[in-house]
């Protein structure tokens, strides 16, 4: 069995894969400031109550956008696994089926977005990974990124507006009934959901109209499926893209 990791600056993402299903996926909260034993806890614990026996995890692969947890998850992981873990970094690329563009200026988490994507669904496309940043990958149809945009993302955008006014609150990212919010809630979701699906699809029909070609546009991450309804330019939504990304490069190393 595989492990892949994804961490980012929000959750990490994590799952364990046979040679074709992802047996179980799990999403917890990135805290930079834990340990490497109090992770073992974390991920032991997981295991364990999803009956996943880490003795039959021959391979590990990981992708960081957090340098400081690069080194407490090596540490955990090969105490707990008994095998230290792939990191994808710049020195695996030229064994992947795309070229980098920029190779050290680009997030290792996009560049499992694109891989998976191009494997499956071929090129041109873009990936538009809703995260911590809202992210948009272009990749060719001979397999090269052309280049990234990258914007806040939805909750970081919620996060910001809330947190720097007195009364305005948190709410649930979701399409709300009318453009026209008729009280707070409503009116945070329409600016956030509407303003971000026309942000979505102005920076589609740009990157379309300067390639002059017509983009396959996968959708990713833990809110991708927010915009599914109201972006007229999101045609799938692929929520385990990077850890399909991921798990692809593990298994051609």
């Amino acid at each position: 069995m595989i492990l892949s990791i994804d961490i980012g600056n929000t959750n990490i993402v994590f799952g364990v894969s046979d040679q074709n299903n992802w047996l179980k996926i799990w999403r917890i909260q990135t805290d930079w400031a834990k340990t490497a034993d109090e992770y073992e806890v974390i991920f032991s614990s997981l295991f364990t109550g999803s009956k996943i026996c880490k003795s039959e995890i021959s391979q590990t692969i990981l992708s960081s956008v957090v340098p400081s947890l690069i080194r407490p998850f090596n540490e955990m992981l090969t105490h707990l696994l008994k095998h230290s873990p792939t990191l994808v970094e710049p020195s695996i690329y030229n064994k992947l089926p795309i070229e980098i563009l920029n190779p050290y200026e680009i997030g290792t988490d996009l560049v499992a977005d694109a891989t998976a994507a191009f494997i499956r669904y071929g090129g041109p496309c873009m990936v538009i990974d809703f995260g911590t940043a809202l992210t948009f990958t272009t990749i060719s149809k001979d397999a090269r990124i052309l280049g990234v945009a990258i914007a806040p993302g939805l909750h970081t955008a919620l996060k910001s507006l809330t947190g720097n006014t007195a009364q305005l609150r948190d709410v649930q990212l979701v399409e709300p009934p009318s453009v026209l919010g008729e009280n707070t809630i409503h009116a945070i979701q329409s600016g956030l959901v509407f303003g971000f699906a026309g942000l979505v699809d102005s920076m589609v029909r740009r990157t379309e109209s300067e390639l002059n070609e017509k983009l396959t546009v996968i959708a990713t991450g833990g809110l991708s499926s927010v915009l599914k309804n109201v972006s007229s330019s999101i045609q799938l939504i692929d929520e385990n893209l990077t850890l399909d990304g991921l798990k692809y490069i593990a298994n051609h190393l």
